[in-house]
């Protein structure tokens, strides 16, 4: 349905996640006009149209879409309503308000019920730190994830956001997907490629280790690799793991035995994609150690972007020293 190609995922990577989303929003309702499907799609925003890339949307269909104003929690239950009438709808404003501050509504309105709500986070992780850990979300997939009925989905870049967009619509529960770097960013699929809600994306194989990445992390976990063969001979199998509930079990379970098992990602390492992997490990008999890289549990000092992924411990060079270390 959506147009992935060599032309767009060079558009999306100039403008980032939030902007790629309002993007892929007004490709895919006109893809679903030209089906007579698109009468029962919504998109809500809680004052946040300019920063989701929503403005042109929100002039082309003006009939389904509302901002409700920043009231979140609001939002969410209006959300409800409307897909208790049979729409698909897509609520959107920034990670922490989109999550946290809304858990009772996501748990009670839409898992309870397992309204087909799409939640889109914006600006998750670490990218807006300069804001303060107000505007930061480290927490969300650990919140979320503990919620049944709930799928959670973590796009490495532009193409991957419009894979999570399209695959969404034919989820019947309510899902999460969650935004994060800024602009512009890298690209990890620079074409269009096979994507399954569920299913981990071997995107290079190597014999000495594996490491699980998601989010911005899976084009950072492509350089440690690129350089641990380079310069310390170590080959290493990388996989994007864009699904973080449900997880790939049969994938991780596969590489149970791998020297070192790595996980990448842009949250607290307590609860996210770390956990997630280390609890599907836990259930089977393996010899690996795991090595976790994201946020260590604490709430970073405000500073720029990749200043603050250094303070995390998260910057290439530091990732690569650390699994060296890890290897012997």
């Amino acid at each position: 349905m959506l147009v992935i190609d060599k032309k767009s995922t060079k558009r999306w990577s100039r403008v980032g996640q939030r902007a790629t989303f309002g993007l892929i929003m007004v490709q895919l309702m006109e893809a679903l006009r030209q089906e007579n499907r698109d009468d029962d799609i919504m998109v809500l925003t809680a004052d946040v149209s300019t920063s989701a890339g929503l403005e042109r949307f929100r002039s082309m269909f003006p009939e389904q879409y509302l901002d409700v104003g920043i009231s979140e929690q609001n939002m969410m239950g209006v959300a409800a309503g409307l897909s208790n009438l049979g729409f698909c709808v897509f609520t959107t404003t920034f990670a922490p308000f989109q999550t946290m501050r809304c858990l009772e509504q996501i748990r009670v309105d839409l898992a309870y019920m397992n309204a087909p709500v799409k939640m889109v986070g914006l600006a998750s992780g670490l990218y807006h730190i300069y804001l303060g850990n107000t505007h930061c979300c480290i927490e969300d997939i650990g919140v979320l994830r503990s919620i049944p009925n709930m799928t959670i989905l973590s796009p490495a870049d532009g193409a991957e956001v419009a894979k999570c967009i399209e695959a969404s619509l034919e989820i019947e529960g309510p899902v999460y997907i969650r935004l994060s770097g800024g602009a512009p960013m890298d690209v990890v699929y620079p074409e269009d490629y096979e994507f399954e809600v569920g299913r981990g994306i071997l995107l290079q194989e190597g014999e000495d280790l594996v490491i699980f990445a998601t989010g911005t992390m899976v084009k950072r976990a492509l350089a440690v690799a690129e350089i641990l063969e380079k310069d310390k001979g170590v080959f290493a199998t990388v996989v994007d793991i864009h699904t973080i509930k449900p997880i790939d079990r049969e994938l991780i379970e596969k590489y149970k035995d791998s020297t070192l098992v790595v996980t990448m990602e842009e949250h607290n390492v307590t609860g996210g994609l770390g956990s997630a992997v280390a609890e599907v490990l836990g259930g089977i008999r393996h010899r690996s150690k795991q090595l976790f890289f994201g946020v260590r549990d604490f709430y970073p000092h405000e500073t720029d972007y990749e200043n603050v992924m250094r303070q995390c411990g998260l910057a290439v060079p530091d990732m690569v020293a650390e699994i060296t270390e890890n290897m012997n």
